[in-house]
């Protein structure tokens, strides 16, 4: 058998991982500086991490959710007590996308109502619902589309009001991105996300804050959306909340009623799921990571501001977008092979995606703004 081949893959094989660092099986040493979609959060293999995955494996790995998980209880706590969100209810699962689509379900349950609004450049996951709320034709199949789902423009107030005067009443949810990932580091403006809570409130629909990739501390908040005060209904979150372990979480609004069959998953909150969580709200707390991610993150646009051929950055904390003023391919290209640092790119071919773990160092961050001089000056 095959692997089906759905990746465009780089010719490297990572075997061994420590800290902001890679090695590939030919012994070469990496720097991450884009974390695998900003899933490493507190960096690979962080010693914590590591021992309390090591202990819960030597009492139990899984059991179902028909049974007490005291686990599932410390997480929810320390989740609440470090995003300032202790009054939210938490539903957990295996990944960003399964978060999106039970957040999309919870919201249709709540209000009896089904058309969902999103955004141009959004990215929600592949799933059904999700990819439905996803703003790339290349990857929604013909049974996800369907009419229900409304494609409103990013940061556009005036469209978004008419959107909501001519079918409000059908609108179940609006689900919008902390800040947009995929789509290039787009940040909503505070008047934006102030208007659509205001629509969402008088329309009675649901806001849902997708946090999957700008949440955990990313942005330099716990999630991104906190800057601005906004108050959503339901927030998800997964990549950086397992530091690579796969998990995902719904964080729920008081107001929602939770029943029996509600929502339901196999795996999620599985015990070595949780342990991995709070092992990474651990680190964060004790590490002062999310206060890092601003100075590194405001470190990293001072140094590098100035630089050839940077047209714009775009940044929250440690979630950067380096537009270009060509394809960044090239540059993701000679940072990688010539400087053995992994980047990210974006639907916008000339941002170049920095997401780095969160407990990066200067000295690391300095090997990257180094090579990235020498790229630039080089074209």
């Amino acid at each position: 058998m095959n692997l089906f081949n759905v990746y465009p893959l780089f010719n490297i094989n990572p075997i061994k991982a420590q800290g902001s660092f890679l090695w590939d099986d030919k012994g070469e040493k990496y720097l991450d500086f884009y974390g695998g979609h900003a899933v490493i959060s507190i960096g690979h293999n962080h010693p914590h991490y590591q021992t309390q995955l090591k202990n819960q494996l030597d009492k139990i790995s899984f059991y179902s959710n028909s049974v007490q998980n005291e686990l599932q209880t410390e997480l929810a706590e320390k989740l609440g007590k470090l995003s300032g969100l202790e009054d939210y209810n938490l539903f957990l699962c295996n990944s960003g996308a399964e978060a999106n689509e039970n957040a999309l379900k919870l919201a249709s349950f709540h209000n009896g109502k089904s058309k969902v609004l999103y955004f141009s450049g959004s990215f929600h996951g592949r799933t059904s619902a999700a990819v439905s709320v996803t703003d790339n034709p290349k990857i929604v199949a013909p049974v996800n589309y369907d009419e229900r789902f409304i494609k409103s423009e990013w940061n556009n107030i005036e469209q978004l009001e008419a959107v909501f005067e001519k079918q409000g009443n059908e609108i179940s949810s609006v689900i919008i991105e902390g800040i947009q990932g995929v789509g290039g580091i787009m940040i909503p403006t505070v008047e934006f996300l102030t208007k659509i809570k205001e629509l969402c409130q008088k329309h009675n629909a649901v806001l849902i804050l997708d946090e999957v990739q700008s949440g955990y501390g990313r942005s330099g908040y716990f999630f991104a959306h906190q800057e601005f005060g906004i108050e959503a209904d339901i927030i998800t979150t997964a990549k950086g909340m397992g530091n690579g372990f796969p998990i995902g979480g719904v964080l729920i609004h008081p107001k929602f009623q939770a029943s029996n069959g509600l929502l339901g998953t196999t795996f999620g909150g599985n015990h070595l799921a949780c342990v991995a969580a709070i092992a990474v709200l651990d680190v964060m707390k004790d590490e002062n990571l999310i206060e890092n991610a601003q100075k590194m993150g405001e470190y990293i646009e001072n140094k590098i501001k100035d630089f050839p051929h940077i047209k714009t950055i775009r940044r929250k904390g440690l979630m950067i977008g380096i537009e270009l003023d060509r394809d960044c391919s090239e540059v993701r290209n000679s940072l990688l092979y010539n400087h053995h640092i992994f980047t990210g790119n974006s639907n916008d071919k000339a941002v170049l995606r920095i997401l780095p773990a969160l407990n990066i160092k200067k000295e690391e961050t300095d090997l990257f703004i180094g090579a990235l001089k020498t790229v630039l000056e080089n074209l």
